[in-house]
């Protein structure tokens, strides 16, 4: 039996639902009312013909509360099915970040080398500022973005994770 005291874990959590109106709320609503924080969440629909989304959650607890979230997700009427990738196995973890810097002399010189070395890609670019758009981990997004700090960043806007099993495993529904 797990105790009490067990370590807070982050797990990536990733759910299909019925693509309708009022899903996104419910599962919402269910981390909010028990108190348990979204990391991160992002959501689109993957079938056409089947109307089926899935909901990516990066969620952190202590493994009795990540058993209890899965639980209580897997009882909601719209939820087809919920894997917890951190426990499944090997999974990739994308995260795409658009970051705004503005700057002039050597601080853009700078940026541009930073980015060249994370692998941003320039996307707009002005004589004052530039946006980088940034795919990768999070500890990657998170690195990029501090970096950019020292050198004029002015905004950060982020996607959330998505992920997928590595391998032959997948996610379906019944």
């Amino acid at each position: 039996m797990l105790q009490q005291n067990s370590p807070i874990e982050r797990h990536t959590l990733s759910v299909l639902v019925d693509n309708e109106a009022g899903v996104l709320a419910r599962v919402i609503g269910l981390f909010s009312s028990r108190g348990y924080n979204i990391d991160s969440l992002t959501v689109a629909e993957v079938t056409h013909d089947q109307l089926i989304s899935r909901i990516t959650i990066v969620t952190s607890g202590t493994p009795i509360v990540i058993e209890q979230i899965k639980a209580q997700l897997e009882r909601l009427v719209p939820v087809h099915s919920v894997a917890d990738l951190t426990v499944q196995g090997p999974h990739v973890e994308r995260e795409m970040a658009l970051v705004k810097v503005t700057g002039q002399g050597e601080k853009r010189v700078e940026a541009l080398r930073l980015a060249d070395i994370y692998r941003a890609r320039v996307v707009d670019a002005s004589t004052h500022s530039f946006v980088f758009e940034l795919t990768g981990s999070t500890e990657k997004v998170n690195t990029f973005i501090e970096l950019m700090r020292e050198l004029g960043l002015a905004e950060v806007v982020r996607t959330g994770v998505v992920a997928i099993a590595r391998g032959v495993t997948t996610l379906r529904h019944p």
